[in-house]
């Protein structure tokens, strides 16, 4: 691909997730050069990497190559790294790539690192909790649960095996619910026909939230059919009972229940990217980093900050929330806003189109509040789900990957991607390193 252009100015992208991409779609082919910095050199669908975790999808069927998105885009460029700079005044930033350090120097900065699981200081939670931010954590749990089947299969001990086939998931927002759901799933339907030498399989999976209610942003009859679907797929759902304490193989929440389990998964909370603290600004609630209503970060010029990693408050007065769609227009207003300062005119506020929320729950169960006026449930909830999904992945070949997966998975209740690699070794993912986006 050709370098840049002296004359033209030049933009530097960090994160190649939906607010990175679609940022970068925008200045494609404009008259800008623009850099996209990433860990990884793919993007991931992350709405998804729960059914990569519970063995529904191939990990490459919710990535995309970042350099196959932008191959018709001459003035984009890719660089595959890590940032460990952003120098705001002499605007350049510090990137470990794989041929050593690079010095890169922008006219306007976008930073779309997104964010990564919080574990709230906890050390514990940090080493024993598995998290849902990106494909190498959804592996990781993939793989841990598969191996402690296979542990459980010879395992004598009757205590201990119902703690290897236990399953804590932590948090009663969409990712907590989606994950429950298809964990149990998983067991019922595939795991227990392949260990039928195990008898009749006891595999539990529990929900544990600390507030009363489950989906707390969603109307109560929306709340109330979340937690009925998901309660008669067989998940238990703990309310009010905080997790106190954390070991390798139990948990114990707030009320003193002891619950045995060699599988926590934290879906409890996220923080902003740790690239936020590269940034010479001091940070909000959550490592969020303050914005104007352009998304041009409070104190800093031509530098903007959207997605995740982004502290604004809608017109309510209520901090935009971390998710995709907010990140997907935060990067396109990011770039209009760059090209329309380079051109002289003024810039435009932030403005949410905010289209509502869904979340599924397993087979034919799903709640969606559609344009925040319509309520769906059940079976019609889940259709809309999976059209949604559908359209918004990228690639046509990964459309029609996942659609026939969903088909195949939906006729036979057959899970193809159960297969341990490596030496079946259990193994968590360190977490706040890199470039992730939400």
């Amino acid at each position: 691909m050709p370098a840049s252009t002296p004359a033209r100015p030049r933009v530097i992208i960090i994160g190649a997730g939906f607010g990175g991409l679609y940022a970068a779609r925008t200045l494609s082919n404009q008259s800008v050069d623009v850099l996209l910095i990433d860990r990884h050199n793919y993007h991931t669908f992350t709405p998804l990497l729960y059914q990569v975790a519970t063995s529904g999808l191939e990990p490459e069927q919710i990535a995309y190559p970042v350099r196959g998105i932008f191959h018709h885009a001459p003035n984009i460029r890719f660089l595959l790294g890590t940032v460990t700079t952003i120098d705001t005044i002499n605007r350049r930033v510090i990137v470990e790539a794989a041929g050593g350090p690079r010095e890169e120097a922008y006219d306007a900065l976008i930073v779309a690192g997104g964010s990564v699981t919080n574990t709230f200081g906890n050390a514990d939670l940090e080493r024993y909790a598995f998290g849902l931010k990106d494909l190498d954590e959804a592996i990781a749990l993939r793989q841990h649960i598969l191996t402690l089947f296979e542990r459980a299969v010879w395992e004598e001990d009757e205590a201990q095996r119902q703690a290897l086939l236990t399953i804590v998931v932590v948090g009663g927002g969409p990712t907590g619910m989606e994950t429950a759901g298809a964990m149990l799933e998983l067991y019922r339907h595939v795991l227990r026909k392949d260990y039928s030498s195990m008898g009749d399989l006891q595999a539990r999976v529990i929900l544990v939230e600390a507030s009363d209610r489950l989906l707390a942003p969603y109307p109560p009859n929306l709340r109330d059919s979340a937690y009925e679907q998901l309660q008669s797929l067989g998940v238990e759902i703990l309310l009010n009972n905080p997790v106190e304490q954390v070991s390798a193989d139990q948990i114990t929440l707030k009320d003193g229940t002891v619950i045995p389990t060699n599988t926590l998964i934290w879906a409890a909370g996220v923080k902003a990217s740790p690239l936020a603290a590269l940034l010479p600004v001091p940070l909000v609630r959550g490592g969020r980093v303050p914005v104007q209503p352009t998304l041009e970060v409070t104190g800093l010029q031509d530098v903007y900050v959207i997605g995740d990693m982004m502290a604004l408050d809608d017109a309510a007065g209520r901090p935009y929330p971390m998710l995709a769609p907010v990140a997907k227009e935060g990067g396109i207003l990011a770039a209009r806003n760059i090209l329309a300062r380079l051109a002289g005119q003024p810039q435009m506020p932030f403005r949410y189109n905010d289209r509502g929320t869904m979340a599924t729950i397993g087979r034919n169960r799903a709640v969606a509040w559609v344009f925040n006026r319509i309520p769906l449930t059940g079976v019609l909830a889940w259709l809309a789900w999976l059209a949604l999904h559908l359209v918004t992945l990228l690639g046509v070949r990964n459309r029609l990957g996942v659609l026939l997966n969903w088909a195949w998975n939906y006729v036979t209740y057959d899970r193809s991607v159960r297969v341990i690699l490596g030496r079946g070794e259990s193994v968590r993912v360190s977490r706040g390193e890199g470039v992730t986006e939400a």
